[in-house]
Order: structure tokens, then C-alpha cells, then sequence
């Protein structure tokens, strides 16, 4: 796998990896809820964290959406197996960034790693593996603010749940009054598959994988960064029932997501086998991209 352009310059944090690290301490077990939506402070903490999110609202609007889902939608990168991405997004990590020595590799390891360990079934231990994947969106040329940041619905109006919600005033979708609406362009509970939500790496991968997993998976790994709905209780007048019993699994996945990063590095060469065989079990030797 090889990029076709260089990273584009709107690179506001040293690595896409401190939103992770922001978003982790965010919802740190035991911060009141007035703590951690404290987002004036945030942006005084870490600018660089502010300009990423008003990058993130101001861009992110329908018609951005829809052309990244046309551009991406089709899986026409290439054939390429599970491994070989995951060896193309260790690229990501270099010694420009100081806060981390593990490869992406290592960090998709310590959240799968962690969901074996707890014993769930082991397709959701390869979600946990994979969830991460679609960040080769930052190697094909994609601005840090199409790639992550949480997801939100758009076609509608946003949430006040969603973080730094005062720079969605700078997004031009501010100015077309049937966005605004509560249901926007969408019908009440259609369901979260006929709802646009922003772009970045969880839509990506869902795409790229839904075709391997059970249904569970497919919503880990597409609604994983979706807080203002599996955090805040947002957007449920645009879900279905059955999306509302699926939430139950990203629920289910998203500690590891957060908090398994504090574990130990863990051995590459020791547990490569085991998932080899793991993702033979429900991948081909090469899928789409």
C-alpha cells in the first residue's frame, strides 16, 4: 500500500493518536460530568486539540460527507490483507512523536488483547484488532480532521452534546436552515444506516470489513467514536430499535477502546498465530480497500 499524495498540512496535533489520548482522559473514571465537558478550559490546555475540533465542525458538512463516502465507498485501493495494512498504518509512528513508543500495531494488540482476556467471543477480539484501520486515511493523503475526532450525524442539527459545539457556527451547513431542523434530511427513528454521520476511520473500516463480521462488529466498529450517542444519550430520535439494542455492543467495546492502553507492550512475535488464524477464520488472504 503506498499513498498517493503527501499528508495534507492541516495537521494541528503532533500525531492523530493525542485525540485518543484526549478523548481517553475526557471520560476518566471518576471525573464529574461538569469536569470533563469543561471545553474552554480544554482549548486553553490544548490548542492544539481546539483547532483539530474547529477544523473537525467546520469542515465535516454534507457535501464533504457524501464525497468522501463516493470516494471511499467503492474500495477501489486495492486488494491488500488485514496484516499488510496494519504493517502501511505503523507507518504512521516515527520519532516525531515523544509520547509513545509502541507501533500501531502494539496499540491494536493491547485493545484486542484485552478483550480476549475478559473471554468474549472472538470475533469481537478481532474487532478490537481491527477498529483502528481506517487511520490509513491520514497515509492516503486525508487531513488528521476527516480521519478522527468524534462522529456526529450531519444533515441535521448538531447536538450540544457534541464537543466544542460553538465552532459548528463557522460550518456552512450552519447557513442552509433544513439542516437545522431536529430531522434535518432524515425521518424520525430511520435508523442509524440511513443516516450520513462525519467521515473518518470508523466509517472507513465498517466498509471495508462488514462484509467478514457479524452485525454486532459492524457497529464497534462503525459508531466507536460516537460519543454524543453512546456516551451522552444524543440522537436516539434518529435511531431505530434495533440500533438501540445494537448500542448495547458498542457499549461493550468501547471501554477497551479507552482504557487499554495502559497495558503491557505486548510480544508481536509471540501472538501473530494466534491471529493469523484468527483472521483466516473470517477473512480471506486479501480483501478490498
Amino acid at each position: 500500500m503506498s499513498a498517493t499524495q503527501p499528508l495534507n498540512q492541516e495537521q494541528p496535533l503532533k500525531h492523530v493518536e493525542e485525540w485518543d489520548d484526549y478523548v481517553a482522559g475526557r471520560y476518566q473514571e471518576g471525573r464529574e460530568q461538569k469536569e470533563f465537558r469543561n471545553f474552554e478550559s480544554a482549548a486553553e490546555a490544548n490548542p492544539g486539540i481546539a483547532r483539530f475540533y474547529r477544523l473537525n465542525h467546520t469542515g465535516q458538512t454534507v457535501d464533504f460527507v457524501l464525497e468522501k463516502e463516493k470516494q471511499y465507498g467503492a474500495l477501489a485501493r486495492g486488494k491488500h490483507s488485514l496484516w499488510e495494512a496494519a504493517d502501511y498504518l505503523n507507518t504512521l509512528v516515527d520519532d516525531s512523536d515523544p509520547d509513545t513508543d509502541l507501533s500501531q500495531i502494539e496499540h491494536l494488540l493491547q485493545t484486542s488483547e484485552a478483550i480476549r482476556k475478559d473471554g468474549h467471543p472472538r470475533w469481537m477480539v478481532l474487532a478490537g484488532f481491527l477498529h483502528d484501520l481506517g487511520k490509513v486515511l491520514c497515509l492516503y493523503g486525508e487531513p488528521q480532521w476527516a480521519v478522527v475526532g468524534d462522529t456526529f450525524p450531519v444533515g441535521c442539527a448538531w447536538s450540544d452534546q457534541i464537543v466544542f459545539h460553538d465552532y459548528f457556527a463557522e460550518n456552512p451547513d450552519a447557513k442552509v436552515p433544513e439542516y437545522q431542523t431536529l430531522y434535518g434530511m432524515y425521518e424520525p427513528h430511520c435508523g442509524l444506516d440511513k443516516v450520513h454521520m462525519s467521515w473518518g476511520h470508523d466509517e472507513y473500516i465498517y466498509r471495508v470489513a462488514r462484509n467478514y463480521l457479524p452485525e454486532p462488529a459492524h457497529y464497534m466498529l462503525r459508531y466507536h467514536s460516537f460519543y454524543p450517542a453512546h456516551r451522552h444519550g444524543a440522537y436516539r430520535h434518529l435511531m431505530s430499535p434495533h440500533d438501540e439494542e445494537m448500542f448495547a455492543w458498542v457499549e461493550k467495546f468501547n471501554p477497551y477502546d479507552l482504557y487499554s492502553k495502559g497495558s503491557a507492550k505486548p510480544n508481536l512475535k509471540e501472538l501473530r498465530p494466534y491471529y493469523e488464524d484468527l483472521m483466516a477464520e473470517f477473512f480471506p488472504s486479501e480483501i478490498d480497500w
